[in-house]
């Protein structure tokens, strides 16, 4: 038995919540979001400062892992990946972080026309609840809402200070007019709670009669009839065989929002990819997309870890008991430490002269930890996660057997540019420059990683080596661009190029990778592709003014 709707949605996290909401603002669209994962009722998730934990969730993650790595000695990589409602957005950092206006230039002169720095700005103050109120460049009535944290803890004002001292500017707002310097992060947490795109657009419209929401399914491929997408075949997850397998049909439209890495291998899967490779596998052709799986992009990062002189840190709330009565204030009042991610500060640097805007991200964090939570911290410290913004190096997504059962290959082919190593290196030497400054004299005892012994070219590479980590922000495998370019997977209205009836919308489409964490440009990219799928006008474009270093052709800072 074959239902049919007007959209289908595969994917219900940071895009597809946004779609599923616009999509069927209209009670004449019905709409199916399907969800490969569960339910995100947790505490673990709903909680900000238990980010780690469901970011190594078996059960909330996909679990993928990246090839064996050249450029980092062969490591593998775990690349998390939410699978349940709210995807990514129910287990990332949440750190709100729009990106440059530059970048979104490029993107225009990459093809995307119609998605430059004007085009996106009404998008993402639609998208948006500042707390602290909205202005031209932030939003005051969108169903995503920001916050800064409180700042309570010193050392996140000292870190602000310490990069003035080192002569680089502060900024009043790092997602407004200014995005470059130092100051505070917002992150995407209403009154305590982490505000994921199931808790800001999917749960508000649950009650529509025309959305149906389906969780525990898994897609297996679109339906490609006389190039149109007529539907998807899918099957619950806890049922296996033929037998199993059930079909929807889309009247309108079927989007894909399976991110990075969920979205090539789905197209691929339906032979939509590049013709050879599909034709190895055995799998039909339906388009020959030589794009679809490559232009894999993401950040890398260190942790420059310092001692700290004073027990100020989060060292002092590492305990069992600790945790335990953090936690049990958060569920009593949704404030504490509970309530924060704690990036609270951070700030944008530009590596070196001749470069526009900043290429460098420095994430403050006031413990000696690991992001994800695995090693635990030994004593008293803080920490900067210092990570370029716009590698040179790019990967890929390839499936690996015709199977929809098996994982995706994933190769980011980390630093296999020679300006990924300046840049990185750059970055290790501006940081420790910026935690030498007198701000942060009271607190600073020694640097715990890499140490102060490691000092030329080569001993930071080799740490760099063995220490860089994903800072988990895969995008670009299905790159948006125009129809006529060959290695475009979607057009500048999403659509994919070659089959009627067929959008992909998420981190995927970038056509180059953001500067900064990648939740919030995706979401905007969910809202104005909504827009271009139910045929509306967009939103009219401002071209509100933002800052340029004076002097970034000769000057660092």
């Amino acid at each position: 038995m074959t239902e049919t709707f007007e959209f289908i949605v595969v994917g219900a996290g940071s895009a597809g919540c946004v779609l599923a909401n616009r999509l069927s603002e209209d009670p004449r669209n019905r709409v199916l979001l399907l969800e490969c994962g569960g339910s995100d009722a947790s505490p673990f998730i709903q909680m900000p400062s238990a980010l780690s934990i469901p970011m190594n969730s078996k059960h909330y993650d996909w679990g993928f892992e990246t090839e064996p790595e050249p450029g980092l000695g062969g490591r593998r990589l775990h690349v998390p990946r939410g699978r349940v409602l709210g995807g990514s957005s129910s287990i990332n950092g949440m750190v709100y972080v729009r990106g440059h206006p530059l970048d979104f230039e490029r993107w225009r002169t990459e093809g995307a026309g119609g998605w430059g720095w004007a085009d996106v700005l009404p998008y993402f103050r639609r998208a948006e609840t500042r707390a602290e109120g909205g202005d031209r460049y932030r939003g005051e009535d969108g169903p995503l809402h920001t916050t800064y944290g409180t700042l309570v803890n010193p050392l996140y004002s000292a870190f602000i200070e310490a990069g003035r001292e080192a002569g680089y500017p502060v900024s009043t707002d790092l997602n407004g007019a200014q995005g470059e310097g130092f100051g505070r992060f917002d992150m995407t947490v209403k009154r305590g709670q982490r505000w994921s795109t199931a808790n800001a657009y999917l749960k508000p419209v649950l009650g529509r009669r025309n959305l149906v929401v389906r969780t525990g399914i898994a897609v297996e491929r679109v339906r490609v009839e006389g190039g149109r997408a007529v539907g998807v075949d899918y099957r619950p997850v806890a049922q296996a065989g033929a037998a199993s397998r059930r079909t929807a049909s889309a009247v309108r439209a079927v989007i894909l929002s399976a991110g990075a890495i969920g979205s090539p291998a789905l197209l691929e899967l339906s032979g939509i990819g590049p013709g050879a490779e599909l034709a190895g596998l055995g799998l039909p052709v339906a388009a020959d997309r030589p794009g679809v799986g490559e232009n894999l992009q993401d950040h890398l990062e260190f942790y420059l870890q310092v001692g700290c002189k004073q027990p100020i840190t989060l060292y002092a709330s590492m305990s069992l008991f600790a945790k335990g009565v953090i936690g049990l204030r958060w569920l009593m009042r949704q404030d504490g430490l509970g309530a924060t991610n704690h990036f609270e500060s951070g700030g944008f640097i530009r590596s070196r002269a001749g470069i526009r805007h900043p290429d460098i991200q420095l994430h403050f964090l006031p413990a000696a930890i690991t992001y994800d939570g695995r090693a635990k911290a030994t004593r008293h410290g803080f920490q900067a996660h210092v990570g370029t913004l716009r590698s040179a190096s790019k990967g890929w997504v390839r499936l690996r057997s015709p199977d929809p059962r098996d994982r995706p290959r994933i190769f980011f082919n980390y630093m296999s540019r020679a300006e990924d190593w300046v840049d990185l290196r750059a970055g290790l030497r501006l940081t420790r420059e910026i935690f030498a400054q007198p701000a942060m004299a009271p607190y600073a005892d020694g640097e715990i990683q890499p140490g102060a012994h490691i000092q030329d070219d080569a001993a930071i590479d080799d740490f760099l080596r063995e220490k860089l980590e994903s800072a988990y922000h895969p995008c670009g495998t299905c790159r948006m661009g125009r129809r006529d370019d060959p290695l475009a997977v979607v057009d500048p209205e999403t659509r994919v190029i070659g089959v009627e009836g067929l959008h992909v919308v998420d981190a995927s489409i970038m056509p180059s990778i953001t500067s900064g964490n990648l939740n919030a440009p995706t979401i905007m990219l969910a809202e104005k592709a909504a827009d271009h799928i139910l045929g509306r006008t967009p939103l009219s474009p401002d071209d509100a003014p933002f800052y340029v270093a004076g002097g970034w052709q000769t000057s660092q800072r």
